[in-house]
């Protein structure tokens, strides 16, 4: 072997900080040691927690994934459905009680009949109330579902 032939003794262990020939890349002196990393693959394992798996089947689209969302889709259309119940009753029954009871509609409030107020005025704050409170309702439901796929495994 020539004197300025590098090549590593076969079977020299190949590891950083390993004690071995002075090399002239290192100005002829050994390599500085360098501290070593213990890696424990049970820490790994401990990390992907039962989150990491709920959303990796919603986002491979898995059995188990689409049942969750079909869980909130079904939550947010019971809501939808909920919420149009009390709008098609409350708006919908008011030209019925005028028909019913004539005398309610005869009523005046500041010189305007009360179905011209309810129908034309009042309605319209209604509705908003009812938009309101369909956002706020449906924000909760996707936030129990995100607590739902973000929740540790216990």
């Amino acid at each position: 072997m020539a004197a300025d032939d590098h090549r590593p003794v076969p079977g020299a262990a190949e590891r950083p900080g390993a004690p071995g020939p002075a090399r002239p890349e290192h100005g002829g002196r050994p390599p500085v040691p360098q501290p070593r990393a213990r890696i424990v693959l049970a820490e790994v394992s401990r990390r992907e927690d039962r989150a990491d798996r709920t959303r990796t089947e919603l986002a491979q689209q898995t059995r188990v994934g689409e049942a969750l969302v079909r869980g909130l889709v079904r939550a947010q259309l019971a809501l939808a459905l909920r919420l149009s119940l009390v709008v098609m009753i409350a708006l919908g029954g008011l030209p019925w009680l005028f028909a019913i009871a004539p005398s309610v509609s005869e009523v005046t409030v500041l010189g305007v009949k009360l179905p011209w107020l309810l129908l034309g005025v009042v309605s319209f704050p209604f509705l908003i109330g009812v938009g309101w409170s369909y956002v706020r309702l449906a924000e909760r439901n996707e936030q129990d579902f995100t607590d739902l796929v973000q929740r540790p495994e216990r």
